[in-house]
């Protein structure tokens, strides 16, 4: 018998959430030797990710989005890795990696109806990768970024880009990746040590946001193509500064998620979408082929050719951890190592 914490989505938020009512640590004694299957598996989790979009499940099951919201009472789901401990079905052995969208817990009951959804699948783990790597620089987020530059911006050689949020998750990897393209690579982040972290990576020009004005710095720097994870203001400053035939890559707009729809941002600049020809897309990460990214990225990870930083949490807390990502107190990609 052991205990076994998980966290819940226990209250719909009004603005951001609070850590132990919107999400919630429980506990609960499971018998790991004898515990129902139904026919599926039960894994060890050894890592999970912390993401902005989770933000966007925290809602009433009425308001229709893209993904499905969480249910209240029930353990969130997000990326996450682990080992089977236990397996009564013939494609998952006992020691298996499983990797994909799994319960938020220490230990995962996954039935077989859950298994039949395909939301993971049996993986390998490269040698020199950490468990909370596997979520991370090679998880959905480094996806997101190589998607976001090769499918929607179609990035080339002789491109300026610019990225917001640019030490997070998504934007330490996309500068990377289009540097390696031969592109001039520019990135805002949200303190003077996140911009150092940057240039160490190979940005060409950083800065930061909070003490620098976005639309100042990038009049000097005009970019051609855009990854934006801001939203707001931020984007606002694109749209007024983008060269003509730009692209804009619309990967997220974190600055408004916590608000209220009264009070979030109105953009002023859009009439610069048609007078500078602008082509401007969304994209959601999993409607995509990942079989590019999954067979490039790792090796690139292991042998050193794109760095990254992680900000890790140790075990199952009361939700500050997301909060702290959220509103960006997190220094890199934001993992929760469950070993």
């Amino acid at each position: 018998m052991v205990v076994n914490a998980s966290i819940i989505f226990n209250e719909v938020p009004h603005g951001a959430p609070v850590p132990g009512k919107t999400l919630k640590r429980v506990e609960e004694e499971l018998d790991v030797a004898t515990v129902d299957l139904e026919g599926g598996l039960l894994v060890k989790m050894k890592a999970v990710s912390l993401d902005p979009y989770l933000r966007g499940r925290m809602r009433a099951s009425s308001k229709a989005s893209y993904n499905q919201a969480f249910a209240l009472g029930k353990v969130i789901d997000t990326l996450g890795v682990g080992i089977v401990e236990r397996s009564d079905h013939p494609d998952f052995p006992k020691g298996a990696i499983l990797k994909g969208l799994l319960p938020y817990s220490e230990y995962a009951l996954l039935s077989k109806a859950r298994l039949d959804m395909k939301l993971a699948k049996v993986v390998e783990k490269p040698d020199g990768i950490a468990w909370t790597t596997m979520v991370g620089a090679c998880g959905m987020p480094s996806a997101t970024a190589w998607i976001g530059l090769y499918e929607i911006g179609r990035i080339k050689k002789g491109d300026t880009i610019f990225i917001s949020a640019a030490s997070g998750a998504v934007g330490q990897i996309a500068g990377q990746l289009a540097k390696r393209e031969g592109l001039t690579v520019i990135g805002s982040a949200g303190s003077d040590e996140k911009v150092a972290f940057l240039k160490e990576i190979g940005y060409d020009h950083a800065f930061n946001y909070k003490t620098t004005s976005t639309q100042d710095f990038l009049e000097q720097h005009p970019p051609s193509v855009v990854f934006e994870n801001v939203g707001g203001e931020t984007l606002d400053a694109v749209l007024a500064t983008i060269q003509n035939n730009g692209r804009i890559i619309h990967c997220g707009s974190v600055s408004q998620y916590n608000l209220p729809p009264d009070q979030q941002y109105g953009l002023k600049n859009t009439s610069n979408v048609v007078t500078k020809r602008l082509r401007w897309e969304g994209f959601i990460v999993s409607n995509h082929d990942w079989t590019e990214f999954d067979k490039t990225m790792p090796k690139l990870v292991a042998n050193g050719e794109i760095k990254f930083k992680e900000h890790v949490t140790k075990g199952i807390d009361n939700g500050e951890a997301f909060l702290d990502m959220l509103e960006g107190r997190n220094f890199g990609k934001a993992v929760v190592s469950l070993e």
